[in-house]
């Protein structure tokens, strides 16, 4: 009876097996580890992952300048776009709108992550950074409800699904495009830099509106001052557009191009995939890693939007403070965070991945009621220790994701699978947060609810970092090694070379 190699790996710790058929278990283990040829090693260049990081980086800054600047006038655009009333109303009317990008990020997922995987991050990426900005400086255009009634919200929330649309296939492909450029040993650090973008975004956003809100009344703000951010958009998206069409494909998928190429035959060469085949591979055949990905992103988003969005907020409609009061402790609290996520980075690529999501996790599981039960105090002081306290949880977060959740899902299908598990999550728990926390205070009359809503989340990443793999230093699923030096290349051949016998 012949004996297969899946019953030879189940014996291999026999001992007396393996001394019996020590050729036969060499062959099998030699299979599962060949050795390593230097060809098989990419070595990057540092001035393309340079190029590579500032233009991902970018990108990511002005969609998250974008959230930022909606969540930070979120007061003064219900007042522009929503019939006057009842001031909850209108708040709640605003973040639903909010909320109403993030339904058809999935879709945008669903659409240009496989389209990512096809023809190549860089035209997709190309592709979203046009979409947003015209979705963006669109909304700068719009009349008020005061000028065209009922069309003003409907406008609105058309340029607002057109953000979303585009938004689905941006974090996925930023993210795995600095993941495919950078050397396996400093992913964590360049990684960070993706979300140094996201703090650059929201302290633009803040900084611009607590300038506009200084510097104009209530009514300055609504007539023509909340317009200002949205059109700045434009030139911001022009700018990245030109750094990202200047980049080559990254090598991990000029790799995967060359080798389909090879393997590919006149049959196969025929069957042209859908973008629906592609979708319904990734649900039929990486569901468990979706899921894992759904609940580590649901949990980091929930935080993040928390903190980064809602907390102005939270701090002027129900703790009374003056929004310029909110937003400064706001900007200072993310200009530290800026100073820090790099470094978290370089740590994530000592330490490991695993031991600073949980850091940041467990942070916000423990840290959240003793925040807000500070900043209910209302001081400078209390306020600024609480954000602080929850900044400082973020930021092992923030620093440590874009390079864990590339890792989560193979190069054939990692742009799609990212994009997907990353988008039906923030669709589900990230845009939502601010109406649902709002809603939520409503309903209760609580005030600690957004520390309640944050512990929950943070209980369920508690849960995913524990149930997944360390990927720190190691090579990306389904791409060879990536090293930043031909020296380092030689090293690593020669550890994996195998030992010579006389």
């Amino acid at each position: 009876m012949a004996v297969s190699e899946s019953d030879l790996l189940e014996v291999d710790g026999d001992p007396g097996a393996v001394k019996r058929h020590r050729t036969l278990f060499r062959a099998v283990r030699r299979r599962r580890s060949p050795p390593l040829r230097r060809t098989d090693i990419t070595v990057t260049d540092e001035a393309a992952v340079r190029r590579a990081v500032k233009a991902a980086s970018l990108g990511n800054a002005m969609e998250w300048f974008d959230f930022g600047i909606y969540s930070y006038l979120a007061v003064t655009i219900g007042h522009v776009f929503f019939p006057s009333g009842n001031g909850t109303v209108q708040l709640l009317a605003s973040f639903a709108t909010f909320a109403v990008s993030f339904l058809v990020r999935p879709i945008g997922g669903m659409v240009f992550g496989p389209m990512g995987d096809r023809v190549g991050r860089k035209k997709v990426l190309a592709l979203t950074m046009i979409m947003m900005s015209i979705g963006t400086f669109a909304i700068g255009l719009i009349p008020s409800y005061a000028a065209i009634g009922f069309w003003a919200p409907v406008l609105l929330i058309l340029f607002r699904l057109v953000q979303g649309f585009s938004t689905g296939g941006e974090y996925g492909g930023a993210s795995t495009f600095i993941a495919e450029y950078a050397p396996d040993a400093r992913r964590g650090y360049y990684g960070s830099f993706l979300e140094l973008g996201t703090l650059a975004g929201y302290v633009g956003a803040a900084g611009l509106v607590t300038a506009l809100t200084t510097a104009l009344d209530s009514g300055g703000m609504e007539a023509w001052g909340w317009r200002v951010p949205f059109l700045v958009a434009g030139p911001i998206g022009l700018i990245g557009l030109y750094l990202r069409l200047k980049l080559d494909e990254t090598p991990a998928f000029q790799r995967l191009e060359d080798e389909s190429k090879h393997r590919a035959t006149d049959a196969a060469s025929a069957v042209e995939t859908t973008a629906a085949g592609d979708v319904s591979r990734i649900f039929r055949d990486y569901w468990p890693t979706l899921i894992l990905c759904i609940c580590l992103v649901g949990a980091y988003n929930i935080a993040d939007y928390m903190l980064l969005s809602y907390m102005p907020t939270y701090l002027s409609d129900e703790m009374g403070s003056s929004e310029t009061h909110g937003l400064l402790i706001l900007i200072g609290t993310m200009v530290v965070l800026m100073l820090v996520v790099n470094q978290v980075g370089r740590l994530c690529d000592r330490l490991g991945r695993k031991p600073l999501l949980m850091a940041g996790m467990l942070g916000f599981l423990v840290l959240s009621l003793p925040a807000f039960l500070l900043v209910r105090q209302g001081s400078l002081v209390a306020v600024t220790v609480a954000m602080l306290m929850l900044g400082l949880s973020l930021v092992c977060l923030l620093g440590t994701m874009s390079a864990t959740l590339p890792a989560l899902f193979p190069t054939p299908v990692r742009y799609g699978s990212l994009s997907i598990g990353y988008n039906l999550s923030a669709s589900l728990f990230g845009g939502t947060t601010p109406f649902v926390i709002t809603a939520l205070i409503s309903l209760t009359g609580d005030k600690l609810m957004p520390a309640y809503y944050a512990m929950a989340a943070a209980l369920v990443g508690v849960i995913a970092v524990a149930c997944m793999r360390e990927t720190a230093r190691r090579p990306l699923a389904g791409s060879p090694p990536s090293v930043a030096t031909p020296e380092e290349a030689a090293r690593m051949v020669e550890s994996r070379a195998p030992a010579p016998k006389f």
